[in-house]
């Protein structure tokens, strides 16, 4: 580590030309080092589900988590803090600085793309799930980046949305998480792409004050990836870092804006300085410099990444199927496309190459082996593009490797380069010097005859040929200039054609390239779908036939992505047709949702059991088959409100107006506060699930009275009445009742606590109300005050069961 006065003298050793050079990226994902002050480069890499590194290369595999959701619902700061240690090794495996997570936006809609990628609807579970994480990753030598700052809720124009939320709301709600963070340590605060109240956040006075001012963040403040627009107004304002480059707004823009007075040179000063400290804190300033990385313990972090996804299970409804017994199961009947092909994680720039996946059908073969029989019948998939080329399906013309060919071209067709690829996902493909055309080429190895989907995805001209048959010719421009689209999920297009059992046809794509439309080339292929009528009778007829049916539906692949937001919640007529089937040819059936987000469950009340899996990262398979055979308790609690129908949501808004304004008129009212204002009920409330037992709520105890600015302590009696032993989160909320002077929400969480015990066991949770969670943002004075007069405390296990109630008097100030 390097000291403050250290930092200075580095820091006079620099020319002005040579301060501003360090402000921009020196690559996509590197800063730019200075030999003569001994600092290397940083390497920044997207997260939070895994560490990527540096390339979109299916060769560089990563361990795959599960979604920021399926954390969140943990409720387990213990956990994440781990699973915050797992990422950081994964992180110095790669050379990796800094990783770009935890994402600390909230669930403001159900209709958010980005869902999965944000931990919940509430500004303090979010925050301390999100130090939690800070916490894990920064314990080990590694960089956490709080993202993105601020109130960056949805996908619809993300680029140039103008947020209009007010001050109060800003600070009680969308800047809390951000606040703890930087409580936590966190090293660099990520500025959105989004306006606030008419400024853009690069260039936002939220930069400066709260956030370096009253809140004291001494690290680095950067953009998101080509989120800086201009030169004065960003390099007046706090931020430090503008990503990526070498190109930019500053450079030598902004050297010349010093050198005019237009821009303060101590502003410069200060933005060196803070990259200065981070390199220092990283290990690539002078002595301090790390070059050891470890050796990755797969066994390990594979076991941690099982424990999380039955940890973040939500059992949502348990009529007496779960857990199954697998010494009275002779035939489990699985049922639909996404048991044997698990979605396991989100779309967009947070995706990594997974080292393996194990969907829920192997999970559950592996854990009935010796006991069961598993029939599995895939019915209707989830809409979307047929999944990319793997070595299941292809292999290279070539040389028969499995996976596929990849081929770079200039104009006039001469090869340029050639590799073997795993996939037909090839985001960032090569470029030498003359590209022209990017080709991924397959034979393939079809099991099934009839009518095949082949998608083909990226921008320019596209063409697509199946043994020198055109299939498609075709040429699209983006409609965005959004950088998720362009580069990581461009749209695809399907046509069909006849494949044979037995045959090898060669199948051939290319993609033309050009300035500002991207290098990706994606090309996928699925084997025709059964008729829904025939996959519906089949899947009856396996339900019927078994002694217990699990029934996995989710949402598609175009669904639940970084670029688009959402704009329905329905799985599709097919799917809920498949379930309500299943569930009437066989009582003992689980429904289990695959997705990332709420969606509408019509027929939740007619299945056995239904478990929500959200994406549950490369162990989906053993840890969810873990839970439905008891072998861990479903450990889930809802991060998030889900509607029985988006109708009663009572926000939904993710499209500005036709000024560019989104305006955020819930105020406070967010998530369950918004649906307690509403006098809804939902689906399932915030903070909603069940164990493998049950719980008694006995006593509620705590003081009297506390003076303004005083934490709260409260204790909750509660006792084990179930079969097994189990762990129960213990949930305690605020509400002011009677007249208020001031506005409050009708009732906010407050605090959290889990508890183990045996059953027929008495266990007693201690929950620490902060000062804050009584507080409120004074718009006249800019400061937090409290109001005085009764505080009622409620306790429970959601927002919506809240069987104790104790009330609290808060004396004048």
């Amino acid at each position: 580590m390097t000291d403050e006065d250290e930092l200075d003298r580095l820091l006079d050793k620099l020319s002005l030309r040579a301060r501003v050079r360090l402000l921009t990226g020196a690559t996509v994902w590197r800063t730019a080092a200075e030999t003569d002050l001994g600092l290397g480069e940083l390497v920044l890499s997207d997260g939070p589900a895994g560490v990527r590194g540096e390339g979109w290369d299916e060769r560089e595999t990563s361990v795959l988590l599960p979604s920021a959701t399926a954390l969140a619902a943990t409720w387990d700061e213990e956990l994440v803090e781990e699973v915050g240690g797992l990422l950081a090794t994964e992180a110095r495996r790669k050379g990796v600085h800094a990783v770009l997570a935890p994402n600390l936006d909230l669930h403001r809609t159900p209709l958010a793309g980005r869902h999965f990628e944000c931990f919940s609807e509430d500004p303090l579970l979010t925050g301390r799930m999100g130090a939690a994480l800070i916490r894990g990753l920064q314990a080990h030598g590694v960089a956490a980046t709080a993202k993105h700052y601020v109130a960056n809720d949805a996908e619809t124009d993300r680029l140039t949305v103008d947020v209009r939320a007010g001050e109060r709301t800003l600070r009680e709600v969308h800047l809390a998480p951000f606040e703890a963070a930087v409580a936590a340590g966190v090293r660099l605060v990520m500025a959105g792409y989004n306006r606030v109240e008419g400024t853009t956040m690069t260039a936002h006075a939220l930069l400066t004050d709260p956030l370096k001012t009253e809140w004291g963040f001494d690290g680095v403040v950067v953009s998101d990836w080509g989120a800086v627009r201009d030169t004065l107004d960003t390099a007046r304002a706090g931020l430090d870092l503008q990503m990526p480059g070498p190109a930019g707004e500053w450079g030598e823009a902004l050297v010349s804006a010093v050198e005019a007075g237009e821009v303060e040179r101590s502003a410069v000063d200060d933005k060196v300085r803070r990259l200065l400290r981070l390199a220092a804190w990283c290990g690539v300033l002078g002595r301090s410099r790390r070059t050891a990385r470890p050796q990755p313990r797969f066994r390990q972090a594979r076991a941690l990444a099982r424990r999380a996804v039955a940890a973040g299970a939500v059992l949502l409804a348990n009529h007496d199927v779960l857990p199954l017994d697998p010494a009275r199961l002779r035939t489990v009947a699985v049922i639909g496309a996404p048991a044997a092909r698990t979605r396991t994680q989100g779309g967009g720039s947070a995706g990594v190459f997974p080292q393996d996946e194990v969907s829920l059908l192997d999970g559950l073969r592996a854990g009935l082996r010796g006991h069961a029989r598993v029939v599995h019948v895939p019915a209707p998939a989830p809409d979307g593009p047929p999944p990319p080329l793997d070595p299941h399906l292809a292999s290279d013309p070539r040389t028969g490797t499995p996976g596929v060919l990849l081929r770079v071209l200039d104009a006039s067709g001469t090869e340029l380069l050639a590799e073997h690829r795993r996939a037909g996902r090839q985001l960032e493909p090569p470029l030498p010097s003359g590209a022209h055309t990017v080709e991924i080429s397959a034979r393939l190895h079809p099991r099934t005859s009839g009518a095949w989907r082949i998608g083909l995805a990226g921008f320019g001209r596209l063409t697509l040929h199946l043994d020198g048959a055109g299939l498609l010719d075709e040429a699209h421009a983006p409609a965005t200039d959004d950088p998720a689209v362009i580069h990581v999920t461009p749209p695809a297009r399907t046509v069909t054609a006849r494949l044979d059992a037995g045959t090898t046809p060669v199948l051939v794509a290319r993609r033309t390239l050009a300035p500002g439309i991207g290098r990706a080339l994606v090309v996928g292929a699925e084997p025709p779908a059964p008729e829904p009528a025939a996959a519906l009778a089949a899947a009856t007829r396996a339900a019927a036939g078994a002694d217990a049916a699990v029934v996995v539906v989710g949402t598609g692949e175009q669904h639940e992505s970084e670029g688009r937001d959402r704009t329905h919640l329905a799985l599709g007529a097919h799917q809920d047709a498949l379930v309500t089937a299943v569930a009437r040819a066989n009582a003992r059936t689980v429904a289990v949702v695959n997705s990332g987000g709420p969606v509408e469950l019509p027929w939740r009340t007619e299945v056995g059991a239904l478990l929500l899996a959200w994406f549950p990262g490369q162990e989906a398979g053993g840890g969810l088959a873990d839970v439905l055979l008891g072998r861990s308790e479903p450990g889930g609690r809802l991060p998030t409100t889900w509607p029985a129908r988006l109708a009663d949501a009572p926000v939904t808004g993710t499209r500005p107006d036709g000024t560019g304004r989104l305006r955020y008129d819930e105020g406070l009212h967010i998530g369950h506060r918004g649906w307690l204002r509403a006098r809804r009920t939902p689906a399932y409330w915030f903070g909603h699930g069940l164990g493998y037992t049950t719980w008694a709520y006995d006593a509620l105890t705590g003081p009297a009275e506390v003076a303004p600015g005083e934490d709260v302590t409260v204790r909750v009696r509660l006792r084990n009445t179930g079969p097994r032993d189990g762990r129960e989160v213990v949930q305690v909320y605020l509400s002011r009742p009677g007249p208020t002077a001031v506005d409050h929400p009708e009732r906010w969480l407050a605090g959290w606590a889990a508890v183990r015990a045996r059953p027929g066991e008495s266990a007693d949770a201690e929950i620490r109300i902060p000062a804050r969670a009584l507080a409120h943002w004074d718009t006249g004075t800019r400061a937090w005050g409290t109001e005085p007069g009764p505080v009622r405390v409620r306790a429970g296990r959601s927002a919506g069961e809240l069987p104790l109630a104790h009330e609290v008097f808060v004396r004048p100030d």
